[in-house]
This record gives C-alpha cells, sequence and structure tokens, in this order.
C-alpha cells in the first residue's frame, strides 16, 4: 500500500507514507501508484489538489485531514479523523468512500462553491485581515461579514438579478436556482463584461481572464468517510 501526504508530514509507526508539498505535486513522480492521497488543508487546497491531478492517472482514494478555516467538503461527508483512518489501513480493513462530484469552470476546478457575488468579497476582505491576531481563528470571517453587511443588503437583489453575476453553492441543492443563485450545477455559460475577471473557487479567489464562463459537471473524486 502506497500512501501519499500532501500539505503535512504524517509519520506512521508501519504505513509508509511519502509526504510532499502542494506545491510539488505536479513535478512528483508516479502519482498514478498511490492507493491513498492524504490532503491536510482547507477546501481551497482540497481543490489546488484536485486540478493539479485531473489529467493524471490515477486511483487514488482521497483522505481529508481538515485544518483550514471552514472545511465544508469535510463536513459535507462527515469525515473522521486521520489518526483514525490510519489504523484501519493498518489493521487491512478498506474505508468506506463517497464520491465528491468536481465541476469546471473554463480551466480552472472546483468541487462546491463558485461565483463573483457576496462571497468573493467576503473571501477577499477575510483574507486582506489575516494578519497579527487575526491570523488565526474565526474572528477575521465574523469581522468581514460586520463590515459588508450594508452592502449585501443593499446589493444582493440586484445580483441576483444580473445575468453578469452568479453564485454556485452545491450544499443547498434544494434550491435549484433562484435568479443568479444555483444550488445545482448543469452545463451552464455565463457571459461576463470584462476579459479580467476575479472569481471564488472553494475559498479561492482565481483571476478568469476571459469574459465567457463555461461551467460543467467534469469528473468526481472518491473520499474516505467514517
Amino acid at each position: 500500500m502506497q500512501i501519499l501526504s500532501i500539505g503535512k508530514t504524517v509519520q506512521h509507526d508501519t504505513l509508509t507514507i511519502t509526504s510532499i508539498e502542494a506545491s510539488a505535486l505536479t513535478t512528483h513522480t508516479d502519482v498514478e501508484s498511490y492507493d491513498y492521497i492524504i490532503i491536510s488543508g482547507g477546501d481551497g487546497t482540497i481543490r489546488r489538489v484536485v486540478q493539479a491531478l485531473q489529467h493524471i492517472e490515477h486511483h487514488a482514494i482521497f483522505i481529508l485531514n481538515p485544518i483550514g478555516s471552514f472545511n465544508v467538503v469535510a463536513k459535507m461527508h462527515r469525515v473522521p479523523k486521520l489518526e483514525k483512518v490510519l489504523e484501519l489501513l493498518e489493521s487491512g480493513k478498506t474505508p468506506k468512500t463517497q464520491a465528491q462530484q468536481y465541476y469546471a469552470l473554463n480551466h480552472e476546478v472546483f468541487l462546491f462553491s463558485a461565483g463573483n457575488m457576496g462571497d468573493l468579497q467576503h473571501i477577499y476582505l477575510s483574507e486582506s485581515l489575516r494578519f497579527g491576531i487575526l491570523k488565526e481563528g474565526m474572528a477575521k470571517y465574523i469581522l468581514s461579514v460586520l463590515f459588508l453587511l450594508p452592502l449585501h443588503l443593499i446589493m444582493t437583489p440586484f445580483m441576483l438579478m444580473s445575468p453578469n453575476r452568479f453564485f454556485i453553492f452545491t450544499p443547498a441543492s434544494f434550491i435549484k436556482k433562484f435568479g443568479s443563485f444555483y444550488g445545482e450545477v448543469q452545463e451552464m455559460t455565463v457571459e461576463l463584461e470584462n476579459d479580467y475577471n476575479h472569481i471564488e473557487l472553494d475559498g479561492d479567489i482565481v483571476t478568469i481572464e476571459e469574459s465567457i464562463l463555461h461551467i460543467k459537471p467534469t469528473g468526481a473524486i472518491d473520499i474516505v468517510v467514517g
């Protein structure tokens, strides 16, 4: 059994685990040989790993070690503690898994969230506050909500009616579509006003240098669950 750990050095008495940084994934050899890939980080780290691996043939099952701010993917699947999963593997048992769909937005991917509405402004301001005593914890996100609340109250109805704005949040799949809000992703196209756009993807802010966005389901990964 071969295990790759991304984002954190993970050691075990009997299991052989290779640890690398996420930035080294694209140059790491023999990725297709790993049976399990541990991802230590938040939703953005998971997204970037999936992005890097989407064109590489592999059969790895993903083990999530959620140490990010929100860890939405981990909460959606109620993932167990890393130590518990490693104990299961050590005993020779096969852990249970669930599939997590991911989606393409032009050349980028995301797993559950994408948009250029309120969440984009919230993430941008929150990351701007990531320093000093606000660097760790939830305080920066709470302050960001408070600072932006008047703007969101005024602008959200207009954004929901705009064809150039969109927000996808698949955990709210019970709302198929409400204005420019989508809880379910079908193949769709969004035409923006500019050729240079900031888009929020799973808590990351990425730059898309195109005015037309093509969004569609494109694949799935298997995640170890409790």
